[in-house]
């Protein structure tokens, strides 16, 4: 029938096979209601736009680092940008890519790169115009979006924290 070296051999693999069916994680249970499910609004204004900038560039200079800044609508159009002396150069189409994805996507870029770090779907990198690294934030009014900042220079959690305050300065 089996050799002695077979039976051992089909006796391992059950127990690792049944081992590693242990080990599989639960699937994750599915969410009741979408995640980042927050209504589209009227577009932002040039105003409130400029108000976003000068609060994360006041931020900016207070920490002396250099940033490029940008606004987009609720529609992912350029509002407007800015770019203080000495920033890297790169840093202008970083600004508005991150800006544009945390409008399509209705979050801040920071949740993208952490699900795509965790091992997430990364379909979405391919869209163009779109960056999924920190420092990009929806500014929300009313419980709806009505445009995100984008902001470059640094490392990430540095282009967050100037983000955040422009998108600080509309709520």
């Amino acid at each position: 029938m089996f050799s002695k070296k077979s039976r051992i051999f089909i006796v391992a693999s059950a127990i690792f096979t049944a081992h590693a069916a242990a080990q599989s994680p639960a699937p994750a249970p599915i969410p009741e209601q979408l995640p980042y499910d927050i209504p589209y609004g009227p577009p932002i204004t040039l105003a409130q736009a400029r108000t976003a900038i000068t609060a994360a560039e006041a931020e900016a200079r207070r920490r002396n680092w250099k940033y490029a800044l940008v606004v987009v609508d609720s529609g992912g159009n350029l509002v407007s940008s800015d770019k203080m002396d000495g920033t890297q150069l790169a840093s202008i189409e970083i600004a508005e890519a991150k800006a544009r994805a945390s409008v399509r996507f209705r979050r801040q870029t920071k949740d993208m790169q952490n699900a795509i770090n965790n091992g997430g779907a990364t379909g979405n990198l391919s869209i163009p115009g779109i960056l999924a690294g920190e420092g990009g934030i929806p500014i929300v009014v009313g419980g709806q979006l009505i445009g995100a900042i984008g902001a470059s220079g640094g490392a990430g959690v540095q282009d967050s924290v100037i983000a955040a305050a422009g998108a600080a300065a509309i709520r």
